[in-house]
């Protein structure tokens, strides 16, 4: 941590003595001021508790009895810390990271019962006052527990039982201490006119509103939130609901009080104290809701936050017409921060963003930079409805929350931003990534058993790619098996039903099937059930590969895995649709392992899987697999544009799991030639990159090198005369221009090498202007740092800590870690370890680009080992660094050393480093038997063989 905010638990103390008396003045006069505004007579502040009782054993369960359900909260808190330091100054380290406060939750008891257990973490109790609600009485309590597992339980075992259907509240107050780890009420830092300036922020999700107040901390625990936030002056503080009111307690401090909450989960809960301003949309919009976005200074008044609001005002009016609910509050504040554990978090009514999430400046950010902030916006606003209004009942479920998110960000893409044509992109990217992990025996379903998921990392794991891609995915299969118009009448009913309450996946299933049985298909002889269909793609992990023998029409069903010898068992009802060279699309629902006489192609090629809407992948017999290949080269219009990076990624995945030969994969990248449409190139450099990982050391790096040269030079001298003069072709081909550039230069095209250093040094030689078209940035800042040396780095460093700008600053930060140096890509790794150099929430995204690098393999996986007791005692969420590990491992590494770090670490069941280690094993496995065929190859279609002989 940064020396300037540091505090350690002894200073913490001392400053705790020290301002006792002022803390406990400024508290008893809120405590009064709120009594004196409701006609009561102030609550009493506790007295002092006994010592606490730290159990040795855990409780029988992970999990809340269950027997009290909390009703309200009524909460003051106040943050001490000073909203900036002149840093110049001697004393500027002595900040104040404590935060103190009281809260009352109000409960009923609906179980007899003697103790009263909720949650609290890290926090330090002073005093507790147990209230019997309905007679006014105090009740006497013999001690309290705090659980040192990772229950975080606190008991508080009671004289005497707490009746059935009685109502009680909880005083408690209590002080706690904000750290930089980006969880609970914690602190971030930038440095604005001379002076270091301090914000104090909220992420509650999933398991830290508990380090914020004593709390029932589970999803399905719905209340209300009462609350009071205590702050120095000149600073404004923000919450969930509006203001109700805003007043001075002195010359250092204001006190803000916000309208109670309606019904919602303790993770939502969100608060801020900054000195931000803001930028707003100019009048409210068509629903009534005011939008704000608050920023630092330089960046409102340089208006890089006003696409993030007017982005936000059009997707709250679309998601509002498309699900016919009203988003329950009259304004929405979007809180950029400097640093944020993840892109965002989507607090009801007040949204917390990274600032390269959602910042855009026209001059030096490019389209990609546009599209990321409507897909983020799309996400958080998508929450509101999905996960805010109607909640998962348990984290198992969470991806009701962000599969939903997921889906619905991409409507709300499409339907502002139609001319990007990203749906599609997205949805092929997320489906294919998902695709990765649910391959993997080590894969989790999507719906989970509810007592597999018990302490805070089985629910961090939750959050994965499986919840938020494949959850995307699944629901996107099921709009096609429905129909549009069905699908978006249930989910309006669905969220009708459960406003302002928790479900789980069944419920959404109950009332998808209230809109089939008055839907019948005429190719289907009866009703959709529904649940029957669907359970077999939440309930169990993975996806099926279906193979389509067109000779005699029989369609067969598997487990697709890396491991195709194994046999799970499972089977799915498969939504299907197909089409041939002569006949329109048709369905049918595949129920079971095999069915016969599905089609006959009458010798003309068919395809499965239209549009790639279905969550599977598809295999043919050899015959129709060359009749689509033919297909593609003659005229790849013929397929469909999804369809076109749908082949191209099944047959590489097919060569992976040895069902196919491994050439089949790379004769489906032949037609790209003459293709220059985004999608199946993307997919293609995706999977293309996977040879690249396993070869890059190996005699087939050369020969693979010179195809993709063949490969992508038509598209290179395609987009040529733009990319020469740093311009861009209309908005369908941007990303695909990259593509070209990315591709070119990191396979040795001299052309693009040489344009790329050029438009970087042109930059060098004049600093104030960079020429570069903000769009090419990205690719052209990488590769010349690829292609250059020190010089180069060392330039893109300076420009790096001299930017202020987010997005800006994450551009540079790859484009350092694509040099081929290892001492300069070393030097990057130690940088993490310095928060002034990197801060913290980008130290695991750098690693990750080092270890994407060829080069920095294996220097990144040494320097998280060597590393790792610092990342897991300074990053709460660390379990972040099994993905991490996922990405970057070296693919030669053998599997017995990640057992080893396994077992060194305590992580045996930790599910993504059992990922890594399955991933690992298929990859060895895969070169070894594939090595030479694939040399063959390409030596073939670079016409290289004789030479390579030599």
């Amino acid at each position: 941590m940064a020396t300037a905010i540091y505090v350690s638990k002894v200073f913490a103390i001392i400053t705790v003595t020290l301002t006792v008396s002022a803390i406990a003045g400024i508290v008893t006069m809120m405590i009064v001021y709120e009594a004196q505004i409701a006609g009561m007579d102030p609550t009493p502040r506790p007295t002092t508790l006994p010592p606490t009782t730290l159990p040795t054993g855990p409780p029988p369960d992970m999990r809340l009895p269950g027997n009290l359900v909390p009703k309200s909260y009524k909460l003051f808190l106040q943050p001490h810390l000073y909203p900036s330091l002149n840093m110049s100054d001697v004393n500027a380290t002595d900040q104040i990271n404590v935060f103190t406060g009281n809260s009352t939750v109000f409960f009923q008891c609906v179980e007899k019962t003697k103790t009263i257990i909720l949650h609290n973490k890290n926090l330090t109790l002073l005093g507790l006052i147990v209230t019997d609600c309905d007679s006014g009485k105090l009740l006497p309590f013999v001690k309290y527990l705090q659980y040192d597992d990772w229950t975080d339980f606190l008991e508080i075992q009671m004289s005497d039982a707490l009746a059935e259907g009685g109502n009680y509240s909880l005083f408690v107050d209590f002080q706690g201490e904000m750290a930089e780890d980006l969880e609970g009420l914690y602190v971030s830092t930038y440095n604005e006119d001379g002076l270091k300036k301090f914000i104090a922020s909220t992420q509650m999700e999933p398991t830290s509103a508990r380090k914020v107040f004593p709390c029932f901390d589970e999803p399905a625990m719905k209340a209300t939130f009462d609350v009071t936030i205590i702050h120095r002056q000149p600073t404004i503080a923000l919450g969930n609901w509006p203001k109700s009111g805003s007043r001075l307690l002195d010359d250092d401090w204001s006190a803000t009080t916000f309208f109670a909450t309606k019904l919602m989960s303790t993770y939502l809960l969100a608060f801020s104290v900054s000195e931000f301003p803001y930028t707003e949309n100019p009048k409210p919009n068509v629903n009534g809701v005011k939008i704000k976005t608050y920023a630092r200074k330089e960046l409102i008044e340089a208006g890089h936050a006003v696409y993030a609001t007017n982005i936000a005002d059009k997707l709250l009016n679309y998601y509002v017409k498309l699900f016919n609910i009203t988003y329950p509050l009259q304004k929405l504040d979007q809180f950029v921060v400097p640093e944020h554990r993840a892109a965002a978090m989507e607090n009801w009514g007040l949204i917390m963003y990274d600032e390269s999430a959602v910042l855009f400046d026209s001059k030096t950010s490019g389209q990609r930079q546009k599209e990321w902030i409507v897909e983020i916006v799309a996400h958080e606003l998508a929450h509101q409805w999905f996960g805010n209004l109607v909640t998962m009942r348990w984290w198992n479920d969470i991806w009701l929350n962000e599969g939903f998110a997921t889906y619905m960000a991409n409507l709300g893409l499409a339907q502002e931003e139609p001319t990007w044509n990203m749906k599609q992109m997205n949805e092929m990217r997320q489906r294919q990534n998902a695709f990765e992990v649910d391959a993997l025996n080590s894969s989790h379903p999507l719906s989970s058993p509810a007592v597999d998921i018990q302490d805070p990392g089985q629910i961090d794991e939750m959050f994965s790619s499986i919840s938020y891609l494949k959850g995307g995915a699944v629901l996107r299969m099921l709009e096609d098996f429905m129909t549009e118009s069905s699908f978006q009448k249930g989910i309006k009913m669905y969220l009708k039903a459960f406003q302002y309450n928790s479900v789980e996946t069944h419920d959404l299933w109950e009332y998808m099937q209230k809109v089939t049985s008055t839907f019948i298909d005429s190719d289907y002889n009866g009703v959709y059930d529904i649940p029957e269909v669907m359970n077999t793609w939440t309930q169990q992990i993975g996806y099926p590969i279906i193979t389509i023998n067109t000779s005699n029409g029989e369609v067969y069903q598997k487990q697709f895995t890396q491991d195709l010898s194994i046999e799970s068992g499972y089977v799915w009802q498969i939504p299907i649709r197909v089409m041939s060279e002569t006949a329109n699309p048709s369905f049918v629902l595949l129920t079971d392992v095999r069915m016969e006489n599905f089609i006959s192609n009458g010798g003309k090629w068919i395809l499965a899987n239209i549009n790639a809407t279905g969550y599977y992948r598809v295999n043919y017999d050899p015959e129709n697999w060359k009749r689509l290949l033919d297909q593609l080269e003659s005229n790849p219009n013929a397929i469909p544009l999804m369809n076109r990076g749908q082949l191209i990624d099944d047959a590489f995945h097919l060569t992976r799991a040895k069902m196919v030969n491994v050439t089949l994969g790379l004769n489906t990248t032949r037609f790209l030639q003459n293709d220059t449409a985004c999608l199946p190139w993307s997919t293609a450099i995706q999977n293309l990159n996977y040879f690249v990982e396993m070869f890059d050391r190996s005699l087939v790096y050369g020969p693979m090198q010179a195809y993709m040269r063949k490969l992508v030079t038509p598209l290179y001298m395609h987009f040529k005369d733009y990319t020469d003069n740093s311009t861009i072709p209309i908005e369908l081909y941007q990303q695909n221009q990259l593509n070209a550039i990315n591709v070119a230069c990191s396979n040795g095209l001299p052309e693009c090498e040489i344009m790329a250093v050029k438009m970087f040094r042109n930059w060098m030689k004049n600093e104030t202007y960079n020429s570069i078209h903000p769009n090419l940035r990205p690719a052209i800042y990488c590769q010349a740092l690829a292609a250059g040396g020190d010089m180069e780095w060392d330039f893109a460093w300076r420009k790096y800590q001299e930017c202020t700008i987010s997005p800006d600053k994450h551009l540079l930060a790859h484009a350092l870690s694509c040099t081929k140096k290892i001492w300069l890509l070393n030097r990057l790794l130690e940088y993490t370890l310095d928060p002034e150099k990197i801060r913290k929430a980008d130290v695991f995204e750098t690693i990750m680009n080092v270890g994407a690098n060829a080069v920095g393999q294996g220097l990144a996986w040494n320097f998280i080992r060597a590393h790792w007791e610092t990342f897991h005692e300074e990053y709460v969420f660390y379990s972040r660094i099994f993905i991490f590990i996922i990405c970057i491992i070296p693919v030669k590494l053998v599997a017995d050393s990640l057992r080893q770090f396994q077992v060194l670490q305590n992580a045996t069941s930790n599910m993504l480093m059992n990922q890594a280690i399955e991933q690992t094993q298929a990859n060895n496995q895969w070169v070894k038997e594939n090595k030479q065929t694939v040399l063959e190859w390409f030596l073939a279609e670079t016409g290289s063989e004789e030479w390579y002989s030599t």
